[in-house]
């Protein structure tokens, strides 16, 4: 089971690279990008990812405008044998230089949606915690990731319009990430499981010179799971970024989230981050929601293009609606990026706020599987 990869001395076990460590039926390999417009006027999100033991490469293409309907892609296929063929029918993810610039294009498709994309870095990859999570004995979460912040340039073509794309008013993250978690069709078999519950959320913003950037998982009571929140800098221009790693990334002692929601929803209404630092001091951050996106539109628990589900050896889809018009509290329109404006006192910033709440949590009382705020 030999790729390309195989030749280069970059292994980890005995095995060639096309044989994960792991036999994890979820094992995934994950490339997803945002961006937005400075003003909130747009945003864009994309992902991509292998499953070598469901056999599935699957992707996603959706955009936004203010005030209209939210368009998505999607492709699934086969799994190729070649890591380095990120390709599902028309769309593509080429990596012009590794953890620089990756250029993204989505050619003519049933959906109405094409585009030409690239991505170019502003700061240097910054490594996340390995986030673990269990349910009861069992391992259901396990993986690694890491982020980079930069700017995009290119064009989006949709069925209401067109976006030039400039590199000085578009910003986005890039977020790699690897290991195992729940995808795909559920198992079956063995004793029944009472469902579970789950918090998330994810804070990456942009500053005049540097970035910030904060990730949450909380158990039902509202107890830290995974937390962590660090602040990185942010170079002027793509030539500026230094290496790899910079080694000026300051990470927080600790981070503190609360969140006002829109009643009846568990969308939020505003929310607010505290960054601790290794000497005490604290910084609040303050973000106001401009503009949402469901993340359905990239397959995150969409009931018929969901990740890792087989489609067959090659299927294309897409759909278009309204934002504003979904049930906020069904289960696949829980899970939403915003783009916010960010302030923390004398600083303005913009960047997005990602979050999705399923089951009972306390801090937001949230009684039920799927009840809104009061």
């Amino acid at each position: 089971m030999l790729n390309k990869f195989d030749d280069y001395p970059i292994h980890q076990t005995p095995e060639p690279l096309a044989q994960p460590a792991s036999s994890e039926r979820n094992q995934y390999d994950r490339t997803w990008f945002n961006g937005y417009s400075a003003d909130g006027d747009y945003y864009f999100g994309i992902g991509m990812a292998i499953y070598p033991h469901r056999g599935i490469l699957d992707c996603a293409f959706s955009v936004v405008e203010r005030g209209g309907r939210q368009h998505c892609f999607y492709g699934s296929r086969r799994a190729p044998l070649e890591r380095s063929e990120m390709q599902v029918g028309p769309f593509k993810i080429e990596i012009i230089e590794p953890m620089r610039q990756t250029r993204v294009t989505l050619d003519s498709n049933p959906s109405g949606i094409t585009c030409d994309l690239t991505f170019s870095a502003r700061t240097s990859a910054i490594q996340e915690g390995r986030q673990t999570l269990w349910s009861g004995p069992r391992r259901v979460l396990d993986s690694t990731r890491f982020d980079q912040f930069g700017e995009w340039q290119g064009q989006i073509n949709h069925p209401d319009g067109g976006i030039k794309v400039e590199p000085k008013v578009c910003r986005g993250t890039k977020d790699r990430s690897w290991g195992h978690r729940g995808v795909g069709e559920p198992e079956t078999g063995g004793a029944p499981q009472t469902p579970g519950g789950a918090f998330f959320l994810w804070a990456p913003l942009f500053w005049d010179d540097h970035i910030s950037h904060a990730i949450f998982f909380d158990g039902m009571q509202g107890q830290p799971l995974h937390r962590e929140a660090l602040i990185a800098p942010l170079y002027a221009t793509p030539a500026d970024v230094p290496a790899v790693e910079d080694g000026k990334i300051e990470r927080m002692a600790y981070v503190r989230h609360r969140v006002t929601y829109h009643p009846g929803t568990r969308l939020a209404a505003a929310a607010e981050l505290d960054f601790e630092d290794l000497k005490g001091a604290t910084r609040t951050i303050c973000m106001e929601p401009i503009l949402k996106f469901q993340m359905k539109g990239l397959g995150y628990s969409h009931p018929t293009w969901g990740q890792g589900m087989w489609k067959g050896e090659l299927e294309l889809g897409g759909e278009s609606f309204d934002p504003d018009s979904l049930n906020p509290l069904a289960r696949e329109n829980l899970h939403v990026q915003q783009v916010v404006r960010a302030t923390d006192g004398s600083r303005q910033g913009i960047g997005v706020l990602e979050q999705v709440c399923i089951g009972p949590y306390e801090p937001g009382g949230f009684s039920a599987f799927l009840d809104g705020a009061q």
